[in-house]
């Protein structure tokens, strides 16, 4: 593997030895380039990012908290350029290679830490997630991977993209592993009843390919059998166009106001899309940002209500399979509006989501997505890991 396909930035890899005591004790792990850790740059993806920040002072708490308890780092992998993309491309540090479909993107902008695991490289990595940038490269590399509820863990020592938006996340190659991790970063559950009922979400179902629909077949079954028959249920009635739409406009104004300054004054070249992306931001208009802010807090209220009993949301992580790598910008542009479509479920309302690589479609992975009410993450990966058992996937 060269360095241009590898999951890790080129060079050196950063290593730090986890205390040798712990509940991820003779566990490795990698990080997304967004983490700082003490001495080292947090190079963002991009090198005039990385030219422009000093080494960084003090370790993220998340990995602190990770080397805590027993897990060792061996590495920070690749970013999309300030983690603003979903497909996984970096044309300053190469793509990392998607070891499920080589032919086809990782995923991102998480894309070397799904891409590590899935290599199985290391036990779990570290990555975020604003748009998607977990479950979709999840879902892509055939992995597990969580997006928790926001403001669940904290990311001081991380950099931003659309900070009411961004959360951590992880990747890992078994559900235990998933799970082990959130007990030692996610804090308790909230008192409350059991999970269930299921709830099978009409929306993102028709937003599939039909070979998408039919991989995941068998794993809903599965789902049904440990929470009973499925519900039928439509939480966007406007569309998911319409919470794609303003998804967008209130991330972009987040992300505007976030590294604005800095793209201004640095001037920085990006690759493909991500200046058309920051270009959209610094130009969206105010009116549309508050009413996708407006439209937010309703869905809040909304998917509150509708999960408040214990009921758990099922659909695919990914509507496609990821994109071919000789994929046009309109085509991955397609795929990108019609999947942020899904992840604005959770994206939106501040939603705990778990992917779980449970089929193939065209050959590729696909994962389906359990969600449920904030605040029941423990609860969450605990039902991940029962399903994965009844499946069959690694535990």
């Amino acid at each position: 593997m060269t360095d241009r396909d590898s999951p890790f930035l080129p060079g050196p890899r950063l290593e730090l030895a986890g205390a040798a005591e712990g509940p991820l004790a003779g566990l490795n792990f990698a990080v997304k380039d967004l983490f700082d850790v003490a001495g080292s740059p947090t190079g963002y993806g991009n090198p005039d990012w990385a030219r422009t920040q000093p080494p960084a002072a003090a370790t993220a708490p998340v990995i602190q908290a990770l080397l805590q308890a027993g897990a060792s780092l061996c590495g920070k992998t690749k970013t999309v350029e300030l983690a603003y993309g979903l497909t996984g491309e970096n044309v300053w540090y190469g793509t990392p290679l998607n070891p499920a479909a080589p032919d086809r993107f990782p995923g991102g902008s998480s894309c070397g830490s799904a891409a590590a695991v899935a290599a199985g490289l290391v036990d779990f990595a570290m990555g975020s997630d604003t748009g998607g940038s977990v479950r979709i490269p999840a879902s892509y590399c055939g992995v597990f991977g969580i997006r928790p509820s926001w403001g669940a863990i904290s990311l001081a020592g991380a950099r931003g993209l659309g900070p009411s938006f961004d959360t951590p996340g992880w990747f890992a190659r078994r559900a235990s592993i998933l799970a082990g991790v959130g007990a030692v970063l996610l804090p308790e559950d909230g008192a409350g009843p059991g999970l269930g009922p299921l709830l099978k979400v009409d929306d993102a179902w028709i937003n599939a390919i039909p070979p998408t629909v039919v991989a995941l077949a068998e794993p809903m079954l599965a789902l049904e059998r440990l929470l009973g028959r499925a519900l039928r249920v439509d939480v966007a009635p406007e569309g998911l166009d319409a919470l794609y739409e303003h998804f967008r406009c209130a991330q972009a104004e987040e992300a505007w106001a976030t590294l604005g300054s800095w793209v201004e004054a640095t001037r920085p070249e990006f690759g493909p899309g991500v200046a058309e992306r920051f270009a959209a931001a610094k130009g969206m208009n105010p009116a549309r940002a508050a009413a996708g802010r407006a439209f937010r807090r309703g869905f809040q209220a909304r998917m509150r209500a509708l999960l408040a009993g214990g009921a758990v949301l099922a659909y695919p992580t990914s509507p496609v399979p990821a994109p071919k790598l000789g994929a046009s910008q309109a085509e991955q542009n397609a795929i990108r509006e019609r999947s942020m479509g899904v992840t604005a479920i959770a994206g939106l309302a501040g939603l705990p989501e778990v992917s779980l690589p449970v089929g193939r479609a065209e050959g590729a992975p696909v994962g389906l997505s359990l969600v449920a009410a904030a605040g029941r993450d423990r609860a969450l990966l605990a039902l991940a890991e029962h399903l994965a058992v009844e499946l069959g996937l690694p535990v």
